[in-house]
């Protein structure tokens, strides 16, 4: 069985293994307060071109947006997102569950558009009764999305430009961030995020760490945000474990080099569909490719390889995702796209 469901079905990339092997039975101090950590977050720094910024290592994705959003608002507030967002679909309600509500704004391509954020934040403070309702808080949003779309230089610049009129912060989630970064069509590098947004996070499980994900901060904005860590479960006893993989990633450009592998591929894997007569669901130019197959060619696929539905199976026709990941194999494509192009689509 070859595997495109996601982009964290892999271990870590061996760079990452050998370096927590070499450094195994070493005795350093707890909750990142080792060098090892403290040289990952300077080349954090160094990349993102502030040495001003805060930096910090949680455990998962879902506990790094739990605890971020919860550092942030205060408790009459809640986050504004995307239908689409992954925290409002696929996270189990973790943010309601700390205490925040999740206030939806209409999704484009899975992207928020700055007008209607604005138009938003306008009509709350219009209606008298405002102190009665969730005020909106912060903005969050994915780069890349979960469509694999991708937000412009020009409409973060629009949205952060919303946010700081408001007085509100924006919030990226990037647990793909390398794969947005690495993307053809992308128009921004790290030393642009820190101007773009106020908070992020680096990816690290999806993109060659066993676990981890790196926030990255305007300084003094999350505050108190240690014990806000470990409230939430996130501060890691053996610290050094996330400090020595993200001081690996960020080593000769690992982190890049690797997400850029998995983009080529899932960009391959793409004109592959398209040659056989399948248009995208969406036009995707990171790791995650979508396409409405007949189910026919969806249940043949699946004798050989695995991947998800991307919403309930249809009559005669269903959508599903087909990602690559930092560990894909080229021939892994190669027999993807032989498979499916043996099926090639009905002229109509």
């Amino acid at each position: 069985m070859i595997y495109f469901d996601t982009d964290y079905m892999e271990g870590a990339h061996p760079k990452l293994m050998q370096r927590l092997m070499e450094t195994n039975l070493e005795h350093t101090v707890g909750y990142g307060c080792d060098a090892y950590t403290a040289h990952a977050k300077e080349l954090v720094r160094q990349i993102c071109g502030d040495p001003d910024l805060d930096v910090t290592f949680i455990v998962g994705g879902t506990q790094t947006n739990a605890t971020v959003i919860d550092a942030l608002l205060s408790r009459h507030e809640g986050v504004l997102a995307c239908e689409t967002a992954h925290i409002n679909v696929h996270e189990a309600g973790a943010i309601e569950h700390s205490g925040h509500k999740i206030l939806t704004l209409p999704a484009h391509d899975g992207k928020v558009d700055a007008d209607e954020l604005r138009e938003y934040i306008a009509q709350f403070y219009a209606d008298d009764t405002y102190e009665h309702m969730v005020a909106p808080g912060m903005l969050y949003i994915t780069y890349p999305t979960e469509y694999g779309t991708l937000y412009s230089r020009c409409e973060l610049e629009r949205l952060h430009e919303v946010c700081s009129q408001a007085g509100i912060p924006l919030y990226i989630d990037g647990a793909r961030l390398g794969y947005g970064l690495a993307s053809p069509v992308c128009d921004i590098t790290f030393s642009d995020l820190p101007k773009l947004c106020d908070v992020f996070y680096i990816g690290g499980a999806k993109v060659g760490a066993l676990f981890g994900e790196a926030v990255v901060a305007r300084k003094g904005l999350l505050k108190h945000f240690f014990p806000v860590v470990k409230q939430h479960g996130g501060l890691l006893s053996k610290g050094r474990l996330l400090g020595i993989q993200f001081e690996t990633l960020f080593t000769d450009n690992l982190y890049l080099d690797i997400a850029r592998h998995a983009v080529e591929l899932a960009i391959k894997l793409k004109e592959g569909f398209i040659a056989a007569g399948y248009r995208p669901f969406i036009d995707s130019l990171t790791n995650q490719q979508f396409f409405t197959l007949p189910n026919q060619l969806m249940d043949n696929l699946r004798k050989d390889f695995s991947f998800e539905n991307w919403g309930p199976r249809g009559e005669t026709h269903t959508t599903v995702r087909f990602v690559t990941s930092w560990a894909t194999e080229p021939s892994d494509v190669s027999a993807l796209i032989q498979a499916v192009q043996a099926f090639p689509a009905v002229e109509k």
